[in-house]
């Protein structure tokens, strides 16, 4: 059934007036009277009787009136029933229509005019140049109902200092012309509940602990649900077992910065629930739903629960993928995670009964303040993450604020707002990894969470670091990485994998981030070295880079180290050629890097007792690009080179690793000491020589650029 409703609340001629002073005991303010809109009442003690009030109503009715069209506009459902369902938008009457007129998309549907969740324009109808047309979009569960609203707009309107991250200015929604009525969705089969308190957003996690699986999942109310689970696909009320949730959810006020705890950025996260299935048997399919007979239940999920005795590790890796949403919102979102979710969709099923994993290593929702992203985010990986444990470290996007409580001098410039205030509280709540590790926030907000620990999976022995806290020797996370590399047994685990956000090798650097790789190097690189890791996998650069075994930047020895933050965020340069020097690449690459691609995508790893391969998969074709084999004995194939040149800058003596505080920025002070000397030298003996000033025809000439620019 089709709903309309005509214009509803703006159908009616708008009334400007200015009330003098000289009536009212406040300055002079303007008011907007509609007859029939709630959203703009006549004040208090002021009539249409008075003959001044009148005398106004006349002139602007009949002198300047506002625009007044009969705008309509209709919804396809005004109940959905479950998130990624789709609506679509229908309406007409729109006069000369203009293609910045637009559709806004609110939830709750009373949030402020300006405060949208998200805008599409009108012009995406291949019809609005008539004055009619429509949209489907899907949308997502909020807990909350929506409403959408048409309005009109102009480049004369346009606000310079309101613009998105891309710089594109948004949307201002001075001019409406329809609204729909609320609608929302149920809460699921069976609910006896209200609207949109259903479970949602299913996630799995191991808990490091063999015969467990944790699910982690969203209500719209704390009440209290369950996980029933079993090795039968049905799941009865008589069949299976059931455990019961934790709850917890986090407020405004945890917000640390704006845009998180403002009103344009905060929404209600709803509930979320915490369950513990236990005693799994090895290597089994489990079924399992979550939820209540009174607040619904979930679809029926599966998954292959692990077998550490099995000789085999799948799982599939990357960085920085994000999440994509179906209209324009505040900040850029992540349009090839799709493509990115899609292929591993295809690997996991191609796996059969075979158990496999996910890691994600940083910048997860790039939500960065605005909540319904992550809504968004657990959504779209909901079909890969109800299946296999997905494992997450923390990114710059998940936590950096100015007052986070670590922050070195040397980091200055290193950890800004790139979290958007939310000081990794919706992290630190929305994913339960296993471990204790946590580190105070300094504000009323619980502390954050899921920042270093470490599993077993199969052969391979998982470790997980946070490059945004501190990894200094002498902090509590470098004596956990010391211990924990020492103690691997490696008759069990004989591959050994660690993974962290920020780079450590990589030849895309940016400026303001070199003092935290020198740090990485200089504390974390030795211990990697000494214990004997084979792969040390990051992200934040948005491209996929593989280094020879290195040491010290010297090739021959060492964990291979792979840049894979090539998941879906676009925001980084390419390595491509400058125009007129086509054969002078702009970030020059070096023997030690033996492959890097732009290419999004994804990277799988297969392990066994004896070998563990590692490919990177292009998202344009599902396609293997790269290759690295690495044997027990510590032997990589395909990641050797003919030409171990020593780089420019390498350190030469590995045990000399730079002394402690020293950065990059102490060069900057020999080289302006040294500049400042020769300019002195050479000032003494032009005066001592008086030779003719020697001059010289200017060339035009552009300097190889070499690392990449802030």
């Amino acid at each position: 059934m089709e709903h309309q409703i005509k214009n509803k609340g703006f159908n009616q001629p708008t009334i400007f007036f200015q009330i003098p002073s000289f009536l009212i005991k406040k300055p002079t303010i303007i008011f907007s009277i509609n007859p029939t809109s709630i959203a703009s009442p006549i004040p208090p003690k002021i009539t249409m009787n008075s003959p001044i009030l009148l005398f106004f109503f006349f002139f602007t009715v009949f002198i300047h009136p506002s625009i007044s069209s009969s705008v309509s506009l209709s919804i396809s459902s005004n109940s959905l029933s479950k998130s990624n369902n789709s609506v679509t938008i229908r309406w007409s009457g729109v006069d000369s229509p203009s293609e910045l007129d637009w559709l806004g998309i609110y939830s709750p549907p009373n949030s402020s005019l300006r405060n949208y969740i998200g805008y599409l324009y009108l012009n995406t109808s291949e019809t609005w140049r008539s004055g009619s047309g429509q949209i489907t979009i899907p949308l997502i569960n909020l807990r909350s109902g929506y409403k959408l609203r048409i309005f009109r707009w102009s480049e004369s309107e346009i606000i310079p200092t309101r613009r998105d991250h891309d710089n594109n200015p948004l949307p201002q929604p001075k001019h409406p012309l329809a609204e729909t009525e609320e609608f929302g969705f149920g809460s699921g089969p069976g609910s006896r509940s209200g609207p949109g308190s259903g479970p949602d957003q299913v996630h799995l996690a191991l808990t490091g602990v063999e015969g467990e699986m944790r699910v982690v999942f969203v209500s719209g109310d704390g009440r209290e649900s369950v996980v029933r689970y079993g090795l039968d696909p049905g799941l009865g009320t008589d069949s299976g077992r059931v455990v019961g949730s934790r709850v917890s959810r986090y407020e405004r006020e945890d917000m640390c910065d704006s845009p998180a705890n403002s009103s344009v950025g905060w929404r209600d996260p709803g509930f979320i629930h915490d369950g513990v299935m236990v005693g799994l048997e090895p290597g089994k399919r489990y079924f399992y739903k979550v939820g209540s007979d009174a607040g619904g239940w979930s679809s029926t999920f599966s998954f292959v629960s692990p077998d550490n005795d099995s000789g085999e590790t799948i799982a599939f890796l990357y960085g920085d993928m994000g999440t994509a949403t179906p209209y324009n919102t505040f900040v850029r979102t992540q349009d090839e995670s799709i493509s990115t979710i899609n292929w591993i969709a295809r690997d996991i099923e191609s796996l059969g009964d075979k158990p496999a994993m996910i890691s994600h290593i940083g910048d997860i929702s790039y939500a960065r303040g605005y909540s319904w992203l992550w809504d968004h985010f657990f959504n779209q990986i909901e079909p890969v993450a109800s299946k296999v444990p997905y494992h997450v470290c923390i990114g710059n996007h998940e936590y950096d604020w100015p007052l986070q409580p670590w922050k070195p001098d040397w980091a200055m410039y290193i950890y800004g707002k790139d979290g958007g205030g939310e000081c990794g509280i919706p992290y630190s709540l929305k994913f339960h990894m296993p471990g204790n590790s946590s580190e105070p926030t300094g504000t009323r907000a619980p502390a954050t969470r899921n920042l270093y620990y470490s599993f077993d999976f199969g052969v391979v022995h998982f470790v997980y670091l946070s490059t945004e806290t501190n990894f200094l020797k002498g902090s509590k996370q470098y004596e956990f990485l010391k211990r924990d590399l020492e103690s691997v047994d490696r008759a069990k685990t004989p591959f050994v994998v660690v993974q962290g956000h920020r780079p450590m090798y990589t030849t895309s650097y940016e400026v303001r981030d070199r003092p935290i790789n020198e740090k990485m190097l200089e504390h974390l690189e030795p211990l990697l070295v000494d214990n004997g890791v084979n792969l040390a996998l990051w992200g934040h650069v948005h491209r996929y880079e593989r280094f020879c075994p290195i040491n010290n930047f010297t090739c021959g020895s060492g964990p291979v180290h792979v840049v894979i933050g090539m998941a879906g965020q676009d925001w980084q340069s390419i390595w491509e050629p400058r125009p007129n020097h086509e054969t002078v690449p702009i970030f020059p690459q070096p023997a030690r890097s033996i492959y890097r691609g732009g290419e999004f995508g994804y990277t799988k790893l297969v392990a066994n007792r004896e070998k563990l391969t590692f490919t990177y998969i292009g998202n344009h074709d599902g396609e293997v690009h790269d290759a690295v084999e690495i044997l027990a004995s510590g032997k990589v194939i395909n990641g050797e080179v003919t030409n171990t040149v020593a780089e420019e800058g390498r350190r030469s003596d590995g045990n000399n690793r730079g002394k402690s505080g020293e950065t990059s920025f102490t060069w900057y002070v020999q080289c302006a000491g040294v500049l400042l000397f020769c300019v002195l030298v050479g000032y003494l003996i032009g005066l001592m020589s008086r030779t003719k000033e020697v001059v010289v025809a200017n060339k035009e000439w552009t300097p190889v650029k070499t690392t990449e620019e802030a």
